[in-house]
This record gives C-alpha cells, structure tokens and sequence, in this order.
C-alpha cells in the first residue's frame, strides 16, 4: 500500500503530520507501506532567494501579538508529538522548489523519509534556510546521497518543470492546504490529523485491498 503525503518542507503542520504518520505506522510495523512525500508550494510567488521572515508575518497576520498567539499554539501541539519548535531562530521564509526537488531526488535514492526529517529539523528547530543550496546539499549528504550529484542537480534546473507538474496534479485534485494523505489513492484526509485518525483510514484501506484480492 501506499500513502502519498502532500506538503511543504516550511509548513509546521506538515511536520506534525509527519511526526503522527510515523507513530501510526509504527502500530503496523508487519504492514508494507510505502510513503511518498509530494510536492506543494505555501507561497510559490516567494522569490527564489527568499524573503525577510519577519515582514512576511507581519503582512499575513497583521500585528506581532497575533502572529505570536499563533505560533505558541503551533509549537505547544508540536511538543505533544516531540517537536521542539523554535521560532526565533527562522530569519528567512524560503523558496521551497529546491527543496522539493532534493525530496524528489531523495525518493529516488531510497532516502526519503531522512531527507523529510532533516528538512523539518533544521528549519523548525535550527531556524536554517532551507532554501539554501548549501544547507540542501549537508541534509543530502547527512542522509547518505551522493554529494557530487546532488551538488550538480541542485545547481542546474533539473526536475524544476516536474516539481511544478506535481504540485499542479495536487492542487487540481482540490488540495488548497497542506498537510494532505491519500491513503492507497482511495482516501484523502486533509490536515494534521490525529494519529488514531490516520491509523482507522490505514485500517480500512488494508481491510478493502484484503477483500479485493480475496
């Protein structure tokens, strides 16, 4: 089975969703799913070398006091799930599309979930700029790929056109929001559900893919 998990390397939900995802896989360790993390672009008009963070929080949500009120409630439910939420540290709110296409390439490599993780680590928690080739090319080599390659693809436009392509198929099926799980292309459940959640649309897609065969 397979569950493809649309989002964004700079949303804080999707890496709550990330982080429930794995605790209800974990309650299926003899199952074999595989997870697939597509594209989406929060802010895709975002130039390429970023913008100031600060001014991008001040225009979203009006003055600091909402902005806060919103982040600590962000970072309190992060820590239910272990997610050590730092905001002070981001300084930049980055262009996603490279990042995008390092998971894409880590997908090809087999390394997917690690990149995924380290992606949401050194933003959330070290407040790195994601949109960094550099930064892009220490979470590639952390997680085992070949640094020469993906020095050489990140410094092209490579899979560019396919990042975008991607991205157009999701918001086409309707997805204005991410975290988004399509559940053995069946089920799609929007949000940062709660793991229970996820675990009983798992459930019921085994359940129907046991009578299909059987």
């Amino acid at each position: 089975m397979q569950i493809d998990v649309i989002s964004d390397t700079i949303c804080p939900w999707c890496y709550i969703g990330k982080k429930r995802l794995d605790a209800a896989l974990a309650q299926r360790p003899d199952v074999n799913i595989e997870v697939v993390y597509r594209p989406f672009q929060l802010n895709p008009d975002t130039p390429r070398e970023g913008v100031d963070r600060k001014d991008h929080v001040s225009k979203k949500f009006g003055n600091k006091e909402q902005a806060r009120q919103v982040f600590d409630n962000i970072a309190k439910t992060g820590k239910e799930d272990g997610i050590d939420f730092d905001f002070t540290r981001q300084s930049r709110l980055p262009n996603t599309i490279d990042s995008h296409r390092l998971n894409h390439w880590a997908h090809t490599a087999g390394v997917q979930d690690a990149v995924v993780e380290k992606l949401f680590e050194r933003y959330f928690i070290k407040g790195d700029d994601v949109g960094d080739k550099a930064v892009l090319l220490e979470i590639a080599i952390e997680a085992g790929m070949d640094g020469a390659v993906v020095e050489r693809l990140l410094n092209s436009d490579a899979d560019e056109d396919h990042i975008r392509e991607e991205e157009s198929i999701g918001r086409n099926m309707g997805v204005t929001g991410v975290p988004c799980f399509v559940i053995d292309k069946k089920y799609a459940i929007m949000g940062a559900q709660d793991t229970d959640m996820l675990l009983r649309a798992i459930d019921q897609a085994l359940m129907e893919a046991e009578q299909e065969a059987g």
